[in-house]
This record gives structure tokens, C-alpha cells and sequence, in this order.
């Protein structure tokens, strides 16, 4: 049975850090940041709020607007580089935290290319007939791995989360259409947290290294970002005997503005069927999609019968689209 998107949920800190507040830390320019990425401003979570927290926020905000009870969720997938800890999954922790009782769930690390990854995985559970509701949730606290004293990366990021539904689709109502992921392991050194796990563990000389922050070669992932969402955009869509002329809206990964408005230009799809709100939340990895869809919901743009594209590509290098026929 085709599995279909029934709810969205999000959540994000209160404290916003916008770029004059960056132009105090570290030696940047309001009009640099914009001018090169696009942000305005990103959240951060107060001291003591971990992913868990964030994700929970989300879970409970789309529980309340879908009216589904915790009880009847099936699985829980959390795609987030941001765990609060190795073990146990940052799934776990919102399991309980929610009164999933019935759940079992894990944790997805992929990147920015997580939460595809995990809806599609929520959705192969649900057309297997295995599941009828997959909680699905990008959530990332980027502000706990950001290097403040690096300007090329700590300018980019924010903090956030987002849940989305997976159920089974009414008949002939529509749902997801197709999907296409990769990687590219060959391009893991250009970003990365290079220490604090098996192969560098924890000790003073990484710390003092500062290598248990991001570190990214941004002209290689900006190069491999353009070029890879294009192509997997015009694959998806061309197997399945669309053209970017049918698409009702471009749901990307938020991480630079120039990459959104590159590979919509490149696709012949105007900006106005593009959904861009990196302005407001910097790159929140995992819930980079899930925010801007229910932004898109919520300023008219996305609409049931609608034909959605989402794409997104991330450290790894993990890439990945799907598209859908909207369904609420």
C-alpha cells in the first residue's frame, strides 16, 4: 500500500542569534552572511536543552494537531547528527518522553540528508503493511558542535526540529511517488566532526585541536551540493514522466540560499514554486525540511493534490529526493 505525509509538527528554541549578534563574536559582517548564505537569523537552545528535548517539542506539537494518540505510533525514527548521547538512541528518549508505548524506533544518522533518508524508510515500513504509523523526526542541536570561533561554519547553522506522520494512503488519494538515495563516501573528508568517536576518541589533544566541531571544505560541498540535487531532481522526476514544469512545489534541504536558488534555476523552476526559509532558522539539518513544509502549508504554497519535491544533500556525501502527491 503507498504510504503518504499526514501531519507535520515543529519546533523551535526561543533565543534567536541573528547576524548582528554573530558580528559580536566573531569577525563578520551582517551583510556578508546574508549576501553569501542567505540567513538572517537561526535559533539556539538554551543551555541544558539537548536534541531530545527538541524533538519531543515537535512529536507532541504534531500528536496535537493530528489528534493521533502516542499509544498508536508504531516506530520512531529520529535522523539527527546531534544525539544527546551515543546510547541510548535519542529515539528512545522521545519514546518515553511521549508515552509511545507501543513504539519501537531508532536513530538515523545521515546529515542533512537524514530525514529523507528516514521517510523513506517510514514509508517502506508503512507500504510493507508491517506499520500504520511511522513518527518521523528531524532534529539537530548544531550549536553544540559549531566552532564560534570559526567563521566560515558558525555563521550557517541553527537549531531545530521537526516531526512528520507516515500512514498508510487512501486509495487512488495519492502519497509518495518514488524516492532515489546515495552516497558518495569519497567526499566524507570535506565535512565532517572529525574526533569524539571510535577513531578519535575524546582526549585533550582533539579538544585543544578543536576538532570535535564541524569542519567543512565549503567550496567542494557547495560544488557537490548544486550539481547533485540537480541530478537527482531531474532523475526522480523524469522515471516517473514528470518535468520540473509539474512541479506545484521544491521542498529543499535549507543549508546555503545560492544552492536552493542554483539548482531551481538550473531545473527552469521559478523561485516562487521553491520554498526558501533558511532567512529565518540558518541550516538546521534534520529539521530543515520538515520546517520549511510546514511554512509552505502555512503560507498557502502546498496544497493537497499538490506535486512536492524535496531533495537535500549532506556530510558524507549522503544525497537524496523523493516526491510526492500531497495528500492534506
Amino acid at each position: 500500500m503507498p504510504a503518504t505525509i499526514s501531519g507535520v509538527g515543529c519546533y523551535v528554541p526561543p533565543k534567536v542569534l541573528s547576524n548582528k549578534d554573530l558580528e559580536k563574536i566573531v569577525n563578520t559582517s551582517e551583510e556578508w552572511i546574508r549576501t553569501r548564505t542567505g540567513i538572517d537569523e537561526r535559533r539556539i537552545a538554551e543551555a541544558g536543552v539537548a536534541t531530545s528535548d527538541l524533538a519531543t517539542n515537535a512529536a507532541l506539537e504534531l500528536l496535537a494537531k493530528t489528534g493521533v494518540e502516542a499509544a498508536d505510533i508504531d516506530a520512531i525514527i529520529v535522523c539527527t547528527v546531534t544525539p544527546d548521547m551515543l546510547f541510548p538512541a535519542t529515539a528512545c528518549l522521545v519514546q518515553d518522553r511521549i508515552g509511545a508505548k507501543g513504539a519501537w524506533g531508532f536513530d538515523l544518522v545521515a546529515a542533512c540528508s537524514g530525514l529523507l533518508y528516514g521517510l523513506s524508510t517510514g514509508a517502506q515500513l508503512v507500504a510493507s503493511g508491517s506499520h500504520r504509523k511511522v513518527l518521523v523526526i528531524g532534529a539537530d542541536t548544531m550549536s553544540r558542535i559549531i566552532d564560534y570561533e570559526d567563521r566560515a561554519t558558525c555563521v550557517l547553522f541553527g537549531d531545530g526540529a521537526g516531526a512528520f506522520l507516515v500512514e498508510p494512503a487512501r486509495d487512488g488519494e495519492g502519497g509518495l511517488i518514488d524516492f532515489i538515495n546515495e552516497v558518495d563516501g569519497s567526499g566524507g573528508k570535506y565535512l565532517s566532526m572529525p574526533a569524539g568517536g571510535s577513531a578519535q576518541p575524546a582526549t585533550h589533544e582533539t579538544i585543544d585541536a578543536r576538532l570535535h566541531f564541524v569542519h567543512q571544505d565549503g567550496r567542494q560541498v557547495y560544488r557537490y551540493a548544486v550539481g547533485k540535487m540537480y541530478e537527482l531532481c531531474v532523475n526522480v522526476l523524469e522515471r516517473n514522466g514528470y518535468t520540473a514544469e509539474d512541479v506545484d512545489l521544491l521542498i529543499p534541504h535549507q543549508a546555503n540560499r545560492r544552492i536552493i536558488t542554483s539548482v531551481a534555476e538550473r531545473m527552469g523552476l521559478p523561485l516562487e514554486r521553491t520554498l526558501i526559509n533558511i532567512d529565518r532558522y540558518g541550516n538546521t539539518t534534520g529539521g530543515t525540511i520538515p520546517l520549511a513544509t510546514r511554512d509552505a502549508i502555512d503560507a498557502g504554497k502546498l496544497k493537497k493534490g499538490d506535486l512536492v519535491l524535496m531533495a537535500a544533500v549532506g556530510a558524507g556525501f549522503t544525497a537524496g529526493v523523493s516526491l510526492w502527491r500531497w495528500t492534506y
